[in-house]
């Protein structure tokens, strides 16, 4: 009696399931479930009821959601190398073909709660690691047939692409999570689209499923209350049916609806799109749900008559690093999925008996004999080596990884719950008593309060995730189908741009002022002509250098301001050609450290004659002084009635007040400063190198289609710093010479420097808003422009005319002629009545100062 109970109540293999899987179970502490709809139809079976019943088969195989298969294996892999995320689990994992079908779906939920390849129903046969949740399974109709099952159990299901919003019934799926948005967002946004646009005159098309009618009840109810009037609603058969398939075509065409709402997958969309193209039926623009809106199913050659312009809506998609290689790396030979992946893809089979005989009938066919070549290596034969990759087949496109996408998240929003439930603080718990479970033998329940409450981060794109009564946000892209805009707008990256076409990615112009070109070549030549004339000037001081010219105001300071123009006209050749590291450096430096050494040394020779023009201007006013003074006596004396005398100012007092004293400032004063000033702003150049160096960029913000290549200065702050310095020497040295202008001698070089400096000035002033105003390796050549017509004013203004009187007029080149002039006097001699007349006749006469007593009896 015990032993027949006991036979009743153990678990009995009652029929068969026909399941493609992936298994990987031995030696891991968790398992994770996962289901896909590898497969898009149920194969028809013979009805044979005398064996053991068996499930039937799957035809159809489908690239699309092999790839999302492949992305969950990868999701695994990946989690289980990592060390912050489950560093002492190894995960494993059960995927079953759900081949689109409701029927497969339950088969495959039954099969894994089992842990069987037999459902027992009620029962778990197996004794593996426990099972954690389950990833899947496809479409909302599959997944709510599955949900049922599993929320029985209180065991969590995470969907990646169920969106239907039935689901969201937390009594009715109470286990029920998805990492896709819920369909009421998508339905809204269709609302939306529609309302923007103004139209009013509108069709719908929906998938008998739950996810087509839900889908369209939702928009139905927006648009209607808007105003916008249904023209037809059809219902695609889940079950392609040629007769209603017609039907719906033919309703389309007598329709006056040019817009056309589809909520449908792209498997039961699919033959109302060939349908519509054997009948030409163009000129509808249509609105499609996220299930097939970039469908490599759909978006096939040909289709462009009928679906060009269709808008939809694709859930967010992003770049997982790694998924492609991993779709590359596949075994053909690993189990039955992958071999029949390779078989469909390459046309081809891997087993050789079955390629023998697909020969051999071939051969029957066409002359009844075998060829030798056949014989050893039949036609039809996969080698296994075949290059996935270069058949641009949509199961390794990674350009539209959206569903994809959502696969790799609900994966990672596991890991992440059965990490929380491993790292449970004892005591702290969520359950009674603050309790925690155990990771290698939890119940279902406890896994589903990790499950709902877990907050996570994807890696790499860091995505916030986190469910709000099992749903997360809902975003989507807007995508518009176009005439060859392929089936993903791909931004291109900075070095490449889109070429006419929009289909392509091509590099950009690359742009910089070069050597060989007209415009460089022209500003080398002006550059070499002003250093060389500089150096001329140079050679011309030189073999004067004994003269009084070259000798006044230091002829040392004159070289090193030639020199330094020399180094300025040079440094702007410097600024041509492909920037590098050294010419950026280089070229700022020098033209900073040329233009200091060059105002600091026009600054020297201009305080000496400002200093010189002030005590020129002091004696004089001493001399009026004493003018005055003496004029005031003598007249005093006069209107006294003294004797005559006769005072007068004598010239030699006034032409000594036209002699400066001696110059406060020596040519060593003069130097100190000169080379002070340059240190200081060499100093401030060895910082700027040493922090934040000037370093060649790329450019691509300024102009669409080139790359600029141009330098970058390094650091704002340091730039003005250096520049700033060079402006504020150039006003010091323009108001010493300005000052100085009045000092007259018969070459008056302040007015030289003056005129050299207000020149530079200009230049400047008229650099900033040109250099603004210009893109590209304009920039360089007017920023080269400025520093020629600075150099050149400062070298006309304050050498040419020393060179005119060295070569051509060498008589002025005299000692007296490098001093200040006398003054013309202005009548202000003092003396008698009788000698003012005279006095004032003769300004320039030398007259001796005596006194004449009138003797009594004269």
């Amino acid at each position: 009696m015990n032993i027949s109970i006991w036979a009743q109540s153990t678990c009995k293999l009652k029929a068969k399931f026909n399941l493609n899987s992936y298994k990987n179970v031995e030696k891991k502490k968790v398992v994770i479930g996962g289901m896909f709809p590898v497969h898009m139809r149920v194969a028809s079976s013979g009805g044979n009821t005398s064996n053991l019943p068996v499930s039937s088969g799957c035809d159809g195989f489908n690239f699309r959601t092999f790839r999302w298969t492949q992305t969950m294996l990868f999701a695994i892999n990946e989690i289980n190398q990592r060390e912050d995320l489950l560093p002492n689990t190894d995960l494993g994992y059960v995927i079953y073909d759900s081949c689109f079908t409701i029927s497969k779906a339950v088969e495959g939920t039954l099969t894994y709660l089992t842990g069987q390849d037999e459902a027992v129903p009620n029962y778990r046969c197996g004794n593996g690691p426990p099972l954690a949740t389950l990833v899947g399974a496809g479409g909302s109709d599959l997944s709510i047939a599955t949900a049922r099952i599993l929320g029985l159990y209180h065991f969590p299901q995470v969907s990646y692409c169920s969106t239907c919003s039935a689901l969201n019934n937390k009594f009715q799926f109470p286990t029920f999570l998805r990492t896709i948005p819920n369909d009421l967002h998508q339905s809204r946004a269709m609302a939306q689209l529609v309302l923007h646009f103004g139209w009013t005159w509108v069709g719908t098309i929906a998938a008998d499923d739950d996810y087509g009618k839900y889908g369209i009840k939702d928009f139905k109810e927006q648009v209607e209350e808007a105003g916008v009037c249904i023209s037809f609603s059809e219902t695609l058969p889940k079950v392609s049916k040629p007769e209603v398939i017609q039907n719906i075509v033919q309703t389309v065409v007598e329709s006056t609806a040019k817009i056309i709402v589809v909520f449908s997958s792209d498997v039961d969309l699919s033959p109302l799109i060939g349908e519509l193209l054997r009948h030409n039926v163009t000129n509808r623009t249509w609105i499609a749900s996220e299930a097939w809106v970039t469908s490599a199913l759909i978006s096939q050659s040909g289709v462009n008559s009928v679906l060009s312009g269709t808008l939809g809506f694709g859930v967010k998609k992003a770049n997982i690093p790694g998924l492609r290689r991993h779709l590359l790396n596949l075994d053909p030979y690993a189990d039955a999925l992958t071999e029949e992946f390779w078989e469909t893809l390459f046309n081809c089979t891997l087993d050789y008996s079955r390629a023998l005989r697909m020969a051999k009938e071939r051969a029957v066919g066409v002359n009844g004999t075998l060829s030798r070549a056949a014989k050893g290596l039949p036609d039809g034969l996969c080698s296994g080596s075949e290059s996935v990759a270069q058949l641009n087949n949509t199961y390794s496109d990674v350009s539209q990884l959206r569903i994809t996408y959502s696969v790799y998240k609900a994966v990672y929003a596991v890991a992440h719950a059965l990490h929380n439930l491993e790292h449970c603080e004892e005591g702290k718990g969520p359950f009674v008593g603050g309790s925690c479970a155990n990771i290698t033998n939890f119940e279902p329940w406890q896994l589903m309060y990790y499950v709902k409450n877990v907050r996570y981060k994807m890696p790499n794109t860091g995505e916030e995730i986190y469910f709000e009564d099992g749903d997360i946000e809902g975003f989507y892209d807007i995508i518009n189908w176009q005439v060859n805009d392929a089936r993903e707008c791909i931004l291109c990256t900075g070095d490449d741009w889109s070429n006419t076409a929009h289909d392509a990615c091509v590099p950009k112009i690359i742009e910089f002022l070069a050597f060989g070109e007209p415009l460089g070549i022209t500003l080398i030549v002006i550059s070499a002509f002003g250093a060389l004339v500089t150096i001329a000037v140079g050679v011309v001081f030189l073999m004067h250098i004994g003269t009084p010219l070259v000798k006044a105001n230091d002829a040392l300071l004159s070289f090193l301001l030639l020199l330094s123009l020399v180094v300025t006209f040079l440094c702007s050749i410097v600024f041509l050609g492909e920037p590098q590291n050294w010419s950026c450096m280089t070229s700022q430096v020098a033209l900073a450290l040329g233009f200091a050494l060059c105002l600091s040394c026009i600054m020297g020779k201009a305080a000496v004659l400002m200093l010189r023009a002030r005590a020129l201007k002091k004696a004089r006013a001493k001399a009026r002084a004493a003018a005055k003074a003496a004029k005031a006596a003598a007249e005093a004396a006069a209107n006294s009635g003294s004797p005559d005398v006769i005072v007068t100012s004598s010239n030699n007092d006034i032409a000594a007040s036209d002699k400066p004293e001696v110059d406060i400032l020596t040519f060593g004063h003069q130097r100190a400063m000169a080379a002070v000033a340059t240190l200081i702003q060499a100093v401030a150049c060895t910082v700027w190198l040493i922090i934040l160096p000037p370093h060649p960029v790329k450019n691509t913000a300024a102009q669409n289609v080139k790359i600029i290549l141009e330098c970058d200065e390094g650091s704002v702050v340091f730039i003005c710093c250096i520049f700033g310095y060079d402006i504020l020497l150039a006003l010091l040295a323009f108001i010493f010479a300005f000052i100085a202008r009045k000092l007259e001698d018969h070459f008056s070089e302040a007015k030289c420097m003056t005129f050299g400096m207000l020149v530079f000035f200009i230049v400047w002033i008229s650099f900033v808003p040109a250099y603004l105003s210009t893109r590209g390796k304009f920039m360089v050549a007017v920023q080269i422009f400025a520093i020629l017509a600075s150099s050149f004013g400062l070298l006309s203004c304050i050498f040419l005319p020393k060179c005119y009187i060295l070569l051509a007029k060498p008589e002025r080149n005299k000692e007296e002629l490098m001093k200040p002039r006398p003054k013309p006097k202005d009548g202000s001699s003092t003396g008698t009545s009788a000698s003012l007349a005279t006095a004032a006749t003769d300004v320039n006469a030398s007259f001796a100062s005596t006194a004449i007593d009138d003797q009594p009896g004269n």
